[in-house]
């Protein structure tokens, strides 16, 4: 059983300032020296958010998507951005089934919806953000135009389809192996296509008018009405290999972009400790988080060690059942009337609670709030040894191993003949010296995922892989829908003030990793860097929200850190326990505002993430 450290990895750092948290230190970086120049927090996110596109564009991209949780003190507002897009208009569960598929390839064109990063950011600019675009919009464009530090994932992930570039995906090829090659780690690399997409989508906002919030409209017109969108529908209508081995044509339309725009929305939300803890709807895997909380308050979690096998078999077993009902009750709220209140009721938690044993459950066992009976997609009974079991189904699936990366919680491979890399996610967080706090889960158009548009410099998400093609279910794809995406910031009041913001990068285990870190925070003490640093677990039981949408029931993943003992007796309790090196889950940020003092932590497991802040 692991102690809580002293000593840390960095420290947590303190100011009044202002504090920048993300995944890679240029991002936070460009993030405060926009609260230097007088931008408040929402201003410092999009410029960061910005950078990432262009520094992490194996992890992210401007074809991607981005959920924000913002609180604005000026309003007392508290909010959540949805820069999700939706599914085109011509993707039914017939246009897939049709071709032969069960599932919605995770590469390609197939599994693209609009892209909704570009709207999210400004949306959060208009509103919330005081500066000029060009003020938040400068900082990629530089990196874009004159380059930046490539490190070792961007090679690696480059490395890993390489091949596909060069025998397929040649527009990504003609960005991504210059001179033939896959750019070595430390050099500088630049995407020009990228910054002059940037550019002229700047260049039209200010020629339309000299106002802010014109600028703002007139930029997004140019991508999602203008030159950005033509380029995207015309690219769409090709075909391209993907993970099934064979061509496809996208669907994505001119069309399916004029007709989408990021949206403002309520936060789901439930009280536990004191605080008040802010999620995304159940469009995403956000209300996950708090359906955890509302089971473990039927325990007295302080009374445990952190980091033993009573602590983590409990805050686990809890996990399984939250994500079962995650599997079969959540989807788009505008298309579907997601049962949330009933889900994080007391009553229903006591009766669900009453199903957590001493050992390990090997089951997927969504509930039946409000009475309602739960149904589950094909891929997710499969799993667990229902119908059909013993087979593939009827779609073109990858056999055998998942290939989820334990260390990311993301597919090791998206591509055609790809090898095993990590990545495809990443975060920020923020906090201003006026009390404004914002968290943002950037995420999509990985380079490894999709070709690259030529004109444009960058290639469209692949989010679709997480709707089903069974018929009937909240997730079940339709067009209009988003896509039960596992992008999930978090925020957290006391008193109706924010308190702390943090988020991860992980697909699945984004909920499981941040979780084990709050949990760590309020019932332990440990301030933002211990409870970063401290030894991290989750749980692959569930089905994968990526394709191929495998589970692997009962497997659990530990940091070695935990140490022996700990690791014996869970397996004696029945958990599938993998071992993994000892710096290895999560890539956590996080920033706080307690007693009129800013604080701000980053992970070091990844090697790239960085606080700033004074």
């Amino acid at each position: 059983m692991t102690e809580i450290p002293e000593f840390t990895t960095r420290p947590e750092l303190a100011g009044t300032f202002g504090m920048v948290a993300s995944t890679h230190w240029l991002a936070s970086a460009a993030g405060m020296a926009v609260l230097e120049k007088g931008g408040n927090a929402f201003d410092a996110a999009a410029a960061a958010g910005f950078v990432l596109q262009v520094v992490e564009p194996h992890l992210n991209g401007p074809g991607g998507e981005v959920p924000v949780i913002g609180h604005d003190a000026r309003r007392g507002e508290t909010f959540v951005v949805c820069g999700q897009g939706t599914a085109p208009a011509a993707a039914t569960v017939a246009a897939y089934t049709d071709l032969g598929l069960d599932l919605v390839p995770g590469s390609g064109l197939l599994a693209a919806t609009v892209p909704g990063a570009f709207g999210g950011w400004l949306l959060l600019l208009r509103e919330y953000g005081t500066l000029r675009l060009r003020d938040v919009l400068g900082y990629a464009i530089g990196y874009a135009r004159s380059g930046y530090p490539v490190v070792p994932a961007i090679s690696w992930s480059i490395a890993s389809v390489a091949d596909l570039f060069r025998e397929h995906w040649h527009t990504s090829a003609a960005v991504y192996l210059p001179g033939g090659g896959v750019p070595a780690p430390g050099t500088l690399f630049a995407n020009r296509a990228l910054a002059a997409t940037y550019e002229r989508v700047l260049t039209e906002a200010e020629a339309a008018s000299a106002d802010r919030d014109a600028q703002l409209e007139a930029a997004r017109c140019a991508w999602y009405d203008g030159f950005v969108a033509e380029e995207i529908a015309k690219f769409a209508r090709g075909a391209v290999m993907d993970v099934t081995g064979e061509r496809h044509h996208g669907l994505l339309t001119g069309h399916d972009l004029a007709t989408w725009h990021a949206r403002l929305e309520a936060p789901a939300t439930y009280d536990y400790a004191g605080l008040r803890v802010c999620k995304t709807g159940p469009w995403g895997q956000g209300p996950v988080f708090l359906q955890q909380l509302a089971l473990l308050r039927g325990y007295d979690l302080a009374a445990l060690k952190p980091g033993s096998a009573e602590f983590i078999h409990t805050v686990i077993e809890a996990g399984k059942l939250a994500f079962a009902d995650r599997e079969a009750w959540y989807g788009d709220p505008a298309f579907f009337d997601v049962p949330l209140p009933d889900l994080l009721s007391a009553g229903y938690n006591d009766e669900r609670r009453e199903l957590i044993g001493e050992t390990a459950s090997l089951e997927l066992r969504p509930g039946s709030p409000g009475g309602w009976e739960p149904g589950l997609p094909d891929f997710a009974t499969r799993s667990f040894g229902g119908p059909d079991a013993d087979s593939a189904g009827g779609g073109r699936r990858v056999s055998g191993d998942p290939g989820i990366d334990p260390a990311t919680g993301e597919p090791l491979g998206r591509a055609v003949h790809a090898q095993a890399r990590r990545g495809d996610t990443c975060h920020l967080d923020v906090a201003d010296r006026w009390g404004n706090v914002v968290t943002a889960t950037p995420s999509g158009g990985w380079l490894q995922s999709s070709p690259v548009i030529p004109s444009l410099g960058f290639c469209l998400g692949t989010r679709a892989q997480m709707f089903t093609l069974t018929p009937g279910l909240p997730a079940t794809i339709a067009p209009g829908r988003r896509p039960r995406t596992t992008l999930t910031p978090t925020l957290a009041l006391r008193d109706d003030e924010p308190y702390l913001a943090f988020g991860t990068p992980g697909g699945d285990q984004q909920d499981q990793w941040t979780l084990a870190f709050f949990l760590n925070h309020v019932h332990f003490g440990m301030n933002l860097q211990q409870a970063i640093d401290f030894p991290a677990f989750h749980s692959a039981h569930m089905p994968s929200s990526f394709y191929p949408r495998q589970a692997q029931p009962g497997r659990l993943d530990v940091e070695e850190r935990v140490g022996a003992g700990v690791i014996d007796e869970l397996r004696a309790r029945g958990h599938d326990v993998h071992v993994q090196p000892p710096w290895s889950l999560g890539r956590i940020s996080a920033v706080a505002r307690r007693n009129g003092t800013l604080h701000a932590a980053a992970n070091p497991r990844g090697m790239q993430g960085y606080a700033v802040g004074r």
